[in-house]
């Protein structure tokens, strides 16, 4: 498909971009560290790519043996520095999380969570800014009726709802709404816009499904070429307006859109800057990507060696100049996209960009 030429302006800001990505993979001090506390879901949502149950054949990890991990961490780098974000499955499905999360406090971690809001009483909440809560996520995939159809339950976009209500209420707390965009809520955006500003939110972010789990096996959650730029057009719009923050997820490099529409470029910094403990052991980045690229185990290998002598895939995306990505003239800014839109055999399993030339006509 045919390259859009960048803008002047756009190049130069690229070129610098790649600059500073260049010094972060040749540093690969970690910042960020996922732990998958678990595989369990109190919710089957259509979009999930871990395809998560209720009850999962993998038990939740020991909070001994992730706690162990930290201490690794704290010999070599500053705990202070290293943001832990508490993921899953639905984290809250753990009843020891407050006891754990204090924990991690007491090491000198800052820690957030990413939550569907289900299981987010008053109570748990309460006991959640006790133990140390720095940051939160809460999942929002439309109004009630496009929300409920996402996650299959009547009564998640009531918890939901609540959530957002609790955290718009306490100081000292950066949180953010997350919603995964699909043809079912696109024509509801500014409804769902609305309704976030007047709850008094104000920072959301929005993603789009890429084909994986069971967002693969439903038609509704693939955007056409046109509502594909349509989103960007509306996310654009509401930057502009200024009355919520709005951005698009680190899905993949948009060419003339990159600076527009999120208050990044486009990075993937996954094994850069960005570790991932999973609930098997796994040493990983994203806890989206696949298995292929896992790193080690922390059953018997050492985070922090694993982490400094390692990630040479992540660090190093030359392997990706393959197939589309081959003669892309925008790989020197791309490196191959994301690493979760890459399957098992490193093949590419969405594009960003073609998706938006598509929507040219």
């Amino acid at each position: 498909m045919k390259a859009i030429p960048l803008t002047p302006r756009k190049k130069v800001a690229l070129e610098l971009w790649r600059v500073h990505e260049n010094n972060l993979r040749r540093e690969h001090v970690l910042q960020q560290l996922f732990w998958e506390c678990t595989l369990r879901c109190n919710l089957q949502c259509r979009h999930c790519g871990s395809d998560c149950k209720q009850a999962s054949e993998q038990r939740d990890m020991p909070a001994e043996d992730f706690l162990r991990v930290l201490d690794s961490v704290a010999a070599r780098l500053d705990p202070h520095r290293v943001f832990v974000i508490i993921s899953g499955g639905e984290p809250l499905m753990r009843k020891d999380l407050a006891e754990v999360c204090t924990e991690i406090s007491r090491r000198g971690f800052p820690w957030g969570m990413v939550t569907n809001g289900l299981a987010l009483t008053t109570e748990r909440y309460r006991q959640l800014l006790k133990a140390g809560l720095r940051s939160i996520t809460v999942s929002l995939d439309g109004l009630e009726a496009d929300h409920n159809w996402m996650r299959c339950n009547p009564l998640s976009f009531q918890a939901a709802d609540h959530a957002i209500t609790m955290l718009t209420q306490t100081t000292n707390l950066t949180y953010d709404v997350v919603t995964c965009v699909n043809r079912r809520n696109y024509p509801h955006l500014s409804d769902l816009r609305d309704y976030l500003i007047k709850k008094g939110v104000g920072r959301w972010r929005v993603f789009s499904v890429f084909p994986v789990g069971r967002a693969a096996e439903v038609p509704e959650m693939k955007l056409t070429p046109e509502e594909f730029r349509g989103m960007f057009d509306f996310i654009r719009q509401t930057r502009q307006e200024g009355r919520i923050r709005v951005d698009y997820g680190c899905e993949g490099f948009l060419g003339n859109w990159e600076g527009e529409v999120r208050n990044h470029l486009f990075t993937c910094q996954a094994g850069v800057t960005v570790g991932s403990v999973l609930a098997d052991g796994s040493i990983s980045a994203c806890t989206s990507i696949r298995g292929r690229y896992y790193q080690g185990n922390i059953y018997h290998d050492d985070f922090m060696d694993v982490w400094e002598n390692r990630f040479q895939p992540y660090r190093d995306r030359d392997w990706m100049r393959k197939d589309e990505c081959g003669d892309c003239s925008y790989f020197r800014y791309c490196r191959g996209n994301g690493m979760h839109l890459r399957d098992e055999e490193g093949r590419l399993l969405f594009c960003n960009l073609n998706k938006l030339r598509e929507g040219l006509g």
